[in-house]
């Protein structure tokens, strides 16, 4: 199980990043449409005058039942080990144990 700390800054970067996306995405636009160097720098700025947190780079996707960074299944929204034990249970509809 992850620390509850580490879980809550993540959810915390999440709201950020959902705050900042349409200001982060138009100015992200605006460089691209500007030729002049002076203008880019301006914009580029304003870009890194935006909070670190509300850039999408640094989420991570987290399991949702113990918050684990790694080895998470997109499909599942779950971390591996998590996933395995819930397949051994069958709590997971159509997944099923590999056997050879």
């Amino acid at each position: 199980m992850a620390k509850k700390s580490v879980i809550q800054r993540e959810r915390k970067r999440q709201k950020l990043e959902q705050k900042y996306h349409l200001i982060r995405r138009s100015l992200k636009k605006e460089i691209r449409k500007v030729t002049s160097l002076s203008d880019k720098w301006e914009i580029h700025g304003k870009l890194e005058s935006l909070p670190r947190n509300s850039a999408p780079t640094r989420l991570h996707r987290r399991c949702f039942l113990t918050g684990r960074a790694r080895a998470n299944y997109r499909d599942f929204g779950l971390s591996g080990h998590i996933l395995r034990e819930m397949v051994h249970a069958c709590l997971l509809p159509g997944a099923t144990r590999s056997s050879w």
